[in-house]
């Protein structure tokens, strides 16, 4: 990097080449911190030569050796540099892909950093028309929003998966992903928009008359009926309890507004008390009282 007489210009190349020489053998000692400042300075020789793309992976690297020390929201910091760093290169895949790198790192220390990467890495994805790689992104994403109870939140990226699945064509995801809805909007106690999603979901192919509808419809049902038991009787099959551990646990937990106690009739509460000859009578009663007819 010195200049002199013979010597004008620094050789950014050369010294970066070095520093990330440096970088390798003190990571390899295991003194990190050391190994993150030649990683920082060799990203900064990158960037006086103009290599933005090198730059980029070298920032990326500090960001590996700050997750070592266990700094975990300053190695984000770095790595999500190194990614705005590739998206200025023209390499929007790899920016992507740091983000996720990212979003992992962080994921059980700060889920609410962590949907935020996911959703960027996604929309980077979208943008050059990867969209199974933006669906996964998005899929993690919904995933954390609900373990995090962020339900609002939750509910509109489902739907955005959604409506990928669909442009796609992929429709048995897309009842899977109707099913996740339905049950965050009960969690969210919102009758409405559960039964809005349900009928909408009528113009995805092949979802009218599919075992998903029809335990949704029945789900909706008992919900509405504050059915305790038919709902858990709903939540409890194989098509709920297989899906993903964060939807699946919002159908164990799903209970019906006023308790969830299953209504018995006054009716066969008092037939009880009064003993078997009174439910006869009682049954006499009920006959008798339509023999004129309903008018």
């Amino acid at each position: 990097l010195k200049t002199g007489l013979l010597k004008w210009k620094p050789d950014y190349d050369s010294a970066a080449t070095e520093y990330g020489k440096a970088a390798v053998a003190f990571k390899n000692a295991k003194q990190f911190d050391q190994a993150r400042e030649a990683c920082l300075r060799e990203a900064e020789a990158h960037e006086n030569n103009k290599a933005l793309f090198h730059a980029a992976k070298a920032y990326e690297q500090a960001g590996m050796m700050l997750k070592e020390m266990q700094r975990l929201p300053e190695a984000v910091q770095l790595i999500e540099k190194a990614s705005m760093m590739y998206l200025e290169n023209g390499t929007p895949d790899t920016a992507a892909i740091a983000l996720e790198r990212a979003g992992k790192l962080i994921e059980n220390v700060s889920p609410e950093k962590a949907v935020q990467l996911y959703q960027q890495a996604a929309s980077v994805f979208e943008n050059e028309e990867r969209l199974r790689q933006a669906l996964e992104m998005l899929g993690k994403a919904s995933r954390l929003l609900v373990r995090g109870r962020r339900l609002d939140e939750a509910a509109l990226s489902l739907q955005k998966e959604k409506s990928i699945y669909k442009e796609i064509e992929n429709y048995p995801t897309c009842y899977k992903k109707t099913i996740a809805q339905v049950l965050v909007h009960l969690h969210r106690n919102d009758y409405v928009a559960a039964e809005r999603c349900v009928r909408e979901s009528y113009s995805i192919p092949g979802f009218n008359g599919s075992e998903d509808c029809a335990a949704l419809e029945q789900l909706l049902e008992g919900y509405d009926q504050q059915d305790q038991d038919q709902v858990s009787e709903v939540c409890n099959l194989p098509l709920f309890k297989y899906m993903d551990n964060d939807y699946a646990k919002l159908g164990l937990t799903l209970v019906v507004p006023g308790g969830g106690i299953k209504k018995k009739s006054p009716n066969a509460a008092q037939d009880k008390a009064r003993g078997p000859a009174a439910v006869g009578s009682h049954a006499e009663e009920e006959e008798d009282e339509y023999s004129g007819g309903l008018c």
